[in-house]
């Protein structure tokens, strides 16, 4: 099923923890709205503008499968299809997570951007959080501090490169 111009449903549900404890990661109709909404905001412009196919590391996770992510909460924008988790990282096209993050914080209206876990100036993946009723803009950076994740306002002038 084709949730947009470039982004198919199974891309955007696939998992392999999914996979391997058997969990259905089906979304539900209102969910798909949800996902359309999030391809067509986030997605595509994204796509568009790098003109490249977009790796999605994480989409939606049903209830059940969110619960087993570690490091996810109960209220995780991927259990209501309004996320995604993109890295470009290691790509044959020379997008990296950095470019996405700068592109995203500069053009989109979301919810919500993370800068995942930067290692010497650069990002692990880029969290993108799409919510109609919700669009606040919030830029984070999350770091590990004591083996658990924390989340610092990004101010732009972080340890992260152009």
């Amino acid at each position: 099923m084709k949730i947009s111009e470039h982004l198919d449903l199974a891309e955007i549900t696939r998992s392999d923890t999914a996979k391997r404890l058997g969990i259905d990661n089906v979304p539900t109709p209102e969910h798909i709205e949800n996902l359309k909404k999030l391809a067509e905001n986030v997605f595509e412009p994204i796509r568009n503008h790098f003109r490249c196919p977009i790796h999605i590391s994480s989409g939606y996770r049903s209830k059940e499968l969110n619960e087993a992510t570690p490091g996810s909460s109960k209220t995780s924008d991927h259990a209501f299809c309004r996320a995604i988790d993109i890295d470009m990282d290691g790509s044959a096209n020379g997008v990296s997570n950095n470019d996405v993050f700068h592109y995203a914080v500069a053009n989109l209206k979301t919810k919500q951007i993370i800068a995942e876990y930067p290692v010497d100036g650069k990002l692990s993946w880029v969290h993108i959080g799409y919510d109609e009723n919700n669009l606040k803009n919030e830029v984070l950076i999350c770091v590990k501090k004591d083996g658990k994740p924390h989340y610092l306002p990004y101010k732009g002038n972080e340890k992260l490169v152009k």
